[in-house]
């Protein structure tokens, strides 16, 4: 088996869109849109061959953050080496966005950080 993709409700679709091209290199297709139920949506894509669907629609509500809930928590993204987790980490930090963690060696031996994103999205940056 194989994960095809990972389905993500957001509240501002073209932000969040902007922020995985911008940051992680995403490709995105062209928006869909179900005029019915409202719903819009990109498949964002990366290189590795994972797809991020983006989705938005009026019944989308916020929920607090809180980084110990139950359910889906992050999005994991292989930087490349030490230098490039480095690098984005400070560059998402100089933009504004919060480090949660890191960048470290975690206690099973991963260089990583993890940052909270556009939308309150945790995203970990690893080697």
């Amino acid at each position: 088996m194989k994960v095809d993709h990972i389905a993500i409700y957001v509240r501002n679709l073209e932000v969040v869109r902007q922020f995985f091209i911008d940051y992680f290199g995403a490709v995105s297709n062209e928006m869909y849109h179900n005029p019915r139920t409202g719903l819009r949506s990109y498949f964002l894509s990366f290189g590795s061959g994972c797809r991020v669907e983006i989705m938005a629609r009026p019944e989308v509500c916020e929920v607090e953050f809180d980084e110990y809930r139950a359910g889906f928590i992050h999005l994991s993204f292989k930087a490349g080496g030490r230098e490039m987790v480095d690098a984005l980490t400070a560059r998402l930090k100089a933009d504004g966005y919060e480090v949660l963690s890191g960048p470290r060696t975690t206690g099973d031996g991963f260089y990583e950080s993890c940052v909270k994103a556009v939308e309150g999205l945790m995203i970990e940056i690893c080697e």
